[in-house]
């Protein structure tokens, strides 16, 4: 079983557009509405492949509830931490081309109380033997300090559990000093935890080095369209696939740490996985993930012949 916490779940609208015009009404040719956070997202992940999953999150309000009912429609066990304010609702708007502009709410502001039951109830639902990893994804809400991350890994590992962290910022810096067992930064978040922009696959990689130096069990890297790439205690390995077609990269990320995960969270096998998943992702609309008929393993290449010189397409600043 996979555990997934999302401090500052959401709930997700996206609308697919012909073209996106600053003060025009723009007509949308299709709509969704899911369940969100990075948490969320890599639960429906774990889900779609047939495998359990429990989701911890703060839920208040209305569309709290309507995030509660749509998870266990997809048959994702919910352990909610009621909360005063509501959960926050995120708008993302899709063009053809691939571009993709979002309006991310801020989201409740949890009192301490709250934010203590939320460490309580991960505590609660961990179950050592059947808990795989605790997954700890997304930003943190108004209330919860940088450090809140660092104790959920602290209390995690005391008592025996594998923590996967998603995160970025002082948030991820903090958590790196109690030794998460996986980070999975994209370019962004790499550049600004080692504070240094990335220009090259090369630069991602050494990048990757310094989390690992700094107290990251492994780092899984997602390079966007240049692919991803796992630095571990093993060595490192770069991961990409070929993709026809970008509908929305709402939720690749996640889908690719639930790939990684799902393949059992180490080495070559696993960065395929993952990156199979991120693939298919990009490939649907929405943040809808991807189950087993949407993968094409054979479209993935995993390779220690790592492409140092090579430039990203979008370098990270």
């Amino acid at each position: 079983m996979i555990l997934t916490v999302t401090p500052n779940p959401s709930l997700d609208r996206t609308y697919e557009v012909p073209a996106l015009g600053r003060g025009e009404v723009v007509r949308a040719t299709g709509e969704r509405v899911d369940p969100g956070g990075k948490g969320v997202n890599v639960s429906r992940a774990v889900a779609a492949a047939g495998r359990r999953t429990v989701a911890v999150l703060p839920l208040g309000g209305a569309p709290g509830a309507l995030v509660a009912e749509l998870l266990a429609a997809q048959g994702i066990e919910v352990a909610p931490v009621p909360v005063a304010g509501a959960t926050r609702s995120n708008i993302s708007v899709a063009e053809p081309d691939g571009t993709l502009t979002k309006i991310n709410a801020p989201g409740p502001d949890l009192s301490a109380a709250e934010a203590e039951l939320l460490l309580e109830t991960v505590r609660r639902v961990h179950r050592p033997g059947d808990t795989c990893w605790i997954t700890c994804c997304g930003s943190l809400p108004r209330g919860l300090a940088p450090s809140w991350y660092a104790e959920l890994v602290a209390r995690a590992h005391a008592v025996g559990a594998r923590i996967a962290l998603d995160t970025s910022g002082p948030a991820l810096l903090a958590a790196l000093r109690e030794r998460p067992d996986v980070v999975k930064p994209n370019a962004e978040e790499l550049a600004a935890a080692v504070g240094r922009p990335l220009v090259t696959v090369g630069d991602a990689v050494k990048a990757a080095e310094e989390l690992r130096a700094m107290g990251a069990g492994a780092v899984l890297a997602s390079l966007g369209a240049d692919g991803q790439v796992l630095v571990d205690a093993a060595g490192t390995w770069f991961g990409s696939a070929r993709v026809d077609t970008v509908r929305s990269n709402v939720g690749a990320g996640d889908s690719s740490l639930a790939g990684f995960l799902i393949a059992g969270g180490g080495g070559p096998r696993a960065l395929a996985s993952a990156v199979a998943h991120g693939a298919a992702a990009v490939q649907l609309p929405g943040s809808v993930m991807p189950g087993p008929a949407d993968l094409a393993p054979d479209a993935v290449t995993v390779t220690t012949e790592i492409p140092e010189s090579r430039p990203l397409t979008e370098p990270a600043s």
